[in-house]
């Protein structure tokens, strides 16, 4: 049986503090806006409102709190309400994801194809404009070997690209001396989320071999 590595940018105990936080702050907004319109409604509108506004915004954050991202071998999988998996080695797309939120910059890899043709993010680095946290040497080193396994030039580029990461992390580089952050810091802002076509980590990977 092959060894599950964990893929989670977090550390499980973080994730569950802040969706504890994410559920208080539900259930107080709705209290205040359930009193609000109870005044102007009556009870039973102000109950139906509050639970209309802090029931998704609850589930949301217990579902972030249960979300799990391992690799299996070749398989990335991911476990939030079910759980989904992809091959890395029946790859169909494959691209990076930039996403800020309030200057929280997080790089993921998107692996979209076999079994399902399901998509799965696996977030490899955030930063912050002081700070930057990144997956560990293992995981990075395991998706790499998953990824040039594949037998197609586009993954093989993937691979490389976390190979100059843990190079570059090896050597003691500072931030802005490492591969991931350069790729998410080069996104220009103004968006939630942005896509890093694989033509263009292509002419960044090449870069880093000069």
């Amino acid at each position: 049986m092959s060894e599950r590595i964990p893929l989670d940018l977090l550390e499980p105990a973080v994730v569950r503090k802040r969706a504890r936080f994410v559920v208080i702050a539900a259930l107080v907004l709705g209290l205040v806006i359930g009193e609000v319109v109870a005044l102007l409604g009556g009870l039973i509108a102000g109950g139906v409102t509050a639970l209309v506004v802090a029931v998704p915004i609850i589930v949301l954050a217990l579902v972030e709190a249960r979300r799990r991202v391992w690799l299996e071998g070749s398989q990335v999988c991911v476990r939030a309400l079910g759980t989904r998996t992809v091959d890395l080695h029946g790859l169909t797309d494959l691209d990076l994801m930039v996403t800020d939120v309030r200057g929280n910059r997080t790089i993921g890899l998107l692996v979209t194809g076999a079994p399902k043709g399901r998509t799965i993010n696996v977030a490899l680095a955030t930063y912050t404009a002081v700070a930057g946290r990144s997956l560990g040497i293992l995981a990075l080193r395991r998706l790499a070997d998953g990824l040039s396994g594949a037998g197609d030039p586009g993954p093989l580029v993937f691979a490389e690209l976390l190979v100059a990461e843990l190079r570059a992390e090896a050597r003691g580089e500072d931030l802005p001396g490492r591969p991931l952050f350069q790729l998410a810091a080069a996104v220009p802002g103004g968006k939630l989320a942005q896509r890093i076509q694989t033509d263009a980590v292509t002419r960044f990977v090449a870069t880093l071999d000069s």
